[in-house]
């Protein structure tokens, strides 16, 4: 993630600030510019951004939630910002868990989105594109009835384009419970987002194009019965020997997860990459002697640029955030271990992220949605 400055003082600001902690400024993010912006009001609706002369922007209607911070121009056909017309559906906001679920939930999508962005990925919303658009379902349990079936247990997941999360994912409770009982080393808001999004760009850039052949070589042949597979690896575990080949055990259980698995990792490095880039952090160990651990972070990670440039930088910044979590008592940043087969498999998804550039939808829609 990129940092940001005030416009008007100079304040160091990051991509979730609404307000300048030195000037007061009121602050919103530019998504096309992909800039967060000091404003200065017109009225109470309309602002005017120091980052873009001239023009005038409201907030996203979901500004009333406190779940957005996004601008739209005056004159947008949608009170919604790009992000937020992704979403379907939105938990019952009367009740006020529901709303701190969705708030959480909500903060990593638009990082998420910010990601996809910066990639220039293809994303087009439902509402403007039902055949291929995104569209977000955030479901809340229902409460256990007194009589009658019980109703259906929410499972987060992708169908077609379509991405549910149940909103218990964002409770720290409830999350590590899972994490712990399924034996995840690494089990984030965040992470979900990306792994769903993932399932979806195999849909758009893989099935039915020329690359499914790689995909097969490298991930397997996914017609292989899905529903048989994700049983087999509940019931059984992953294969033995599953590290040489997978990023983590649940990337063993079929070869549409396998993608998944490795896009969302794809998508952790560059974020985290850049996020070093915009600190201008460098590493030079005081101890050891690989050369390799010896780097600058001056390398935008979402440039033109080949993965092993990425992984050159990648690498020594996770041996550095591991050891600064286990001196606070914290798990390592990044419990993974990439194998020469694991970095063949994120090198072909580096080369379809970077052969999608450029067929990014953003038609303005027509229909506003929560």
């Amino acid at each position: 993630m990129k940092l940001f400055e005030c416009q008007q003082c100079g304040q160091l600001l990051n991509f979730q600030n609404t307000h300048c902690e030195r000037c007061s400024r009121v602050l919103g993010y530019l998504p096309d510019e992909g800039v967060v912006t000091a404003l200065e009001p017109l009225d109470s609706r309309r602002w005017l951004a120091l980052a873009a002369p001239g023009r005038v922007f409201r907030f996203c209607a979901n500004d009333a939630h406190s779940v957005c911070n996004w601008l739209v121009p005056e004159d947008a056909a949608s009170a919604y910002c790009a992000a937020c017309r992704l979403n379907r559906t939105i938990p019952d906001l009367s009740n006020p868990r529901h709303v701190l679920m969705w708030q959480r939930l909500e903060a990593a999508k638009h990082r998420l989105v910010y990601g996809l962005m910066r990639l220039e990925l293809p994303l087009s919303n439902r509402w403007d594109d039902p055949g291929a658009g995104l569209a977000f379902d955030f479901l809340a349990p229902s409460a256990v009835p007194t009589e009658g079936p019980l109703p259906p247990v929410i499972m987060t997941g992708h169908n077609r384009g379509l991405i549910t999360i149940n909103i218990t994912e964002a409770d720290d409770v409830e999350r590590e419970f899972y994490r712990a009982n399924l034996g995840e080393p690494y089990r984030t808001v965040l992470g979900h987002f990306r792994h769903e999004v993932g399932h979806y760009y195999w849909d758009r850039l893989i099935s039915g194009q020329n690359w499914l052949w790689k995909f097969r070589e490298l991930f397997g042949d996914e017609t292989q019965d899905y529903s048989q597979s994700l049983t087999r690896n509940y019931e059984q575990g992953p294969p033995e020997g599953w590290g040489e080949r997978h990023i983590s055990p649940y990337a063993s259980a079929h070869p549409w997860e396998d993608w998944a698995e490795t896009w969302a990792h794809y998508l952790h490095m560059l974020d985290t990459v850049e996020t070093a880039y915009a600190f201008g952090l460098s590493l030079s160990p005081r101890a050891g002697k690989d050369v390799n651990l010896s780097v600058m972070q001056n390398l935008d990670p979402y440039g033109p640029i080949e993965l092993d440039a990425l992984l050159s930088r990648w690498l020594p910044l996770v041996y550095a955030g591991n050891s600064l979590n286990r001196s606070m008592g914290q798990p390592d940043l990044y419990p993974f271990i990439l194998r020469p087969a694991i970095i063949q498999k994120l090198r072909f998804v580096h080369e379809v992220a970077r052969a999608s550039r450029g067929l990014i939808s953003r038609v303005a829609s027509d229909v506003d949605t929560a």
